[in-house]
């Protein structure tokens, strides 16, 4: 029997239950992309994705196919600027983030 819950169901609870959570993995993901931590960044945007909206309803809200974005994020992706800005930009909406980057 299994002792600690899996990761992403442990990351999924906290992000429905503490909008604060859900603001510092966003800002987090921003700081790590402005550091040049790609990898980190995209992970944390997979799981803030996979924790709230999921890949089907941010496809549908910035217009990019959902195997797309799911590429876009995974761990070989490189995304270009003008793919992820849309997707941070909506993050940002949707969690009621303003001013800068963090």
């Amino acid at each position: 029997m299994a002792l600690t819950r899996d990761f992403k169901d442990t990351v999924k609870a906290r992000a429905e239950r503490d909008p604060e959570f859900r603001k510092a993995l966003v800002a987090e993901a921003q700081e790590c992309l402005l550091n040049n931590d790609f990898a980190t960044a995209k992970a944390i945007l997979r799981d803030y994705i996979n924790a709230t909206i999921g890949f089907e309803g941010l496809a549908q809200a910035v217009g990019t196919p959902s195997k797309s974005l799911i590429r876009m994020l995974g761990p070989r992706g490189n995304p270009q600027a003008k793919s992820i800005l849309p997707v941070i930009a909506f993050i940002r909406q949707r969690e009621h983030m303003t001013g800068g980057p963090v």
